[in-house]
């Protein structure tokens, strides 16, 4: 299974009285989106899941991909990287799935698929962080582990 874990991009500041859920991404955000988004259109097959936390700035991170996905409230902020690891299908899905989330639970989330233990590893915002895994046999492993201003350089 294909496991790609994309942080959400730089965000707005919470204005007075907004909810965390409502910030939406900045000019930059949208920007690292894009490039993100353009550059795994093109490597992810045409059939894939793509879940999305609710949160705006998620839902515009995974608009960015130029594809239909899912808001599934098992991404959302006050998720844990279990609700997402049983909502991604994790490790027994037979199509790659895109989770669009949030840190620290991505973070979480690859440290317990990589180490069997919650740890909280940092995914900076905008980053991929691509897992797979080839068989029951075979340890999980990182595919890619990239930020936007690398993906930019990418072909």
């Amino acid at each position: 299974m294909e496991l790609i874990l994309w942080r959400h991009a730089e965000a707005e500041l919470a204005a007075a009285g907004q909810q965390d859920a409502q910030r939406a991404l900045t000019a930059k955000g949208r920007r690292n989106a894009a490039r993100v988004g353009a550059w795994l259109d093109r490597q992810l097959p045409a059939h894939c899941r793509i879940l999305s936390s609710p949160a705006v700035r998620c839902r515009q991170t995974a608009q960015a991909l130029g594809r239909k996905f899912s808001c599934d409230h098992a991404l959302a902020l006050d998720s844990s990287a279990e609700q997402i690891l049983a909502a991604s299908g994790w490790p027994a899905h037979r199509l790659p799935v895109v989770v669009v989330g949030h840190q620290p639970l991505l973070g979480q989330l690859a440290a317990l698929i990589l180490t069997g233990q919650e740890h909280d590893w940092k995914i900076r915002k905008g980053s991929v962080l691509w897992l797979s895994r080839k068989g029951e046999a075979q340890a999980p492993y990182i595919r890619l582990s990239a930020g936007p201003d690398l993906i930019g350089r990418l072909r």
